[in-house]
């Protein structure tokens, strides 16, 4: 039942953000299987969604912005917290658009170091490219694909929070700026 009521719950979101989602809790049932079954397992709790809202930036002047919205769940027998918020540059078609996530995968740290674990690669094709950064010391991903302009970059804060920016129909180096308007800090002290 847990598991039909995270599939609603995503149903209203991007496809991102629920191929994010989902990956994390696959990744969680395989290493929750793979731990043995009298291993205890000490982790910290994730954060309440409400205290990772008001990370989500403003927009920017131009644009708009859709309600911040956020979600803690139970999932499978481990909690999740997820933040998010839309950005688009007018009303059009092919506007500008960018997304703004946080993930909470405390409980579940095999996740978070799975992840940031596949994140050590670089890739450059005639379709775009992929490779490893590093902000500030946390590790990160960036991935670009010509056909569409569509850019992601993840980043790994305080190793658990995910910070997820989606950009569509504008410039790879956009992501920086609008990294920038994240509180880097701020996010890496919220327990």
């Amino acid at each position: 039942m847990k598991t039909a009521t995270l599939i609603y719950l995503l149903q209203s979101r991007s496809r991102a953000r629920f191929a994010f989602l989902a990956l994390g809790l696959l990744v969680g049932f395989v290493a929750a299987e793979a731990r043995a079954q009298n291993e205890p397992i000490l982790v910290p709790d994730v954060v309440d969604y409400a205290k990772l809202l008001p990370l989500l930036p403003d927009p920017p002047s131009g644009w708009s912005a859709d309600k911040p919205e956020g979600s803690t769940a139970d999932v499978g027998g481990f909690r999740i917290t997820n933040v998010h918020r839309d950005y688009r540059k007018g009303a059009a078609d092919k506007v500008p658009t960018a997304a703004i996530s946080i993930l909470d995968s405390a409980a579940n740290p095999d996740y978070v170091a799975a992840t940031t674990a596949a994140w050590n690669f670089k890739s450059e094709t005639a379709e775009g490219y992929s490779k490893s950064i590093t902000v500030d010391g946390n590790p990160g991903f960036e991935a670009y694909e010509i056909e569409g302009k569509h850019s992601t970059l993840w980043l790994m804060i305080a190793k658990r929070y995910f910070l997820q920016i989606e950009l569509q129909n504008q410039d790879p180096k956009e992501l920086q700026e609008w990294l920038k308007r994240v509180d880097l800090k701020k996010l890496a002290a919220i327990k």
